[in-house]
């Protein structure tokens, strides 16, 4: 039996690279989410502000949810 340790090693390197991107975006996730859940009482730029806040937490969530259904799909085979 033969290891190759380069191979081995890169397949290390790129899960945790996945593995630490996706908690990054996760926690990006979750400390947009209560900007984009603020009242009505900031006014027009207050209620851009919370879109954005709000569409940066779906952007975060749902690039987190494609790196799980594409490492779901390796797994599973397609």
């Amino acid at each position: 039996m033969d290891i190759h340790w380069a191979a081995l090693g890169g397949v290390f390197g790129v899960s945790l690279g996945i593995t630490l991107l996706t908690v990054v975006l996760f926690s990006l996730g979750v400390a947009a989410q209560p900007r984009g859940d603020g009242g009505d009482h900031g006014g027009e730029r207050s209620r851009g502000a919370n879109r954005t806040a709000t569409a940066a937490a779906l952007l975060c969530f749902g690039a987190c949810l494609a790196v799980a259904v594409y490492g779901l799909t390796l797994i599973i085979g397609g």
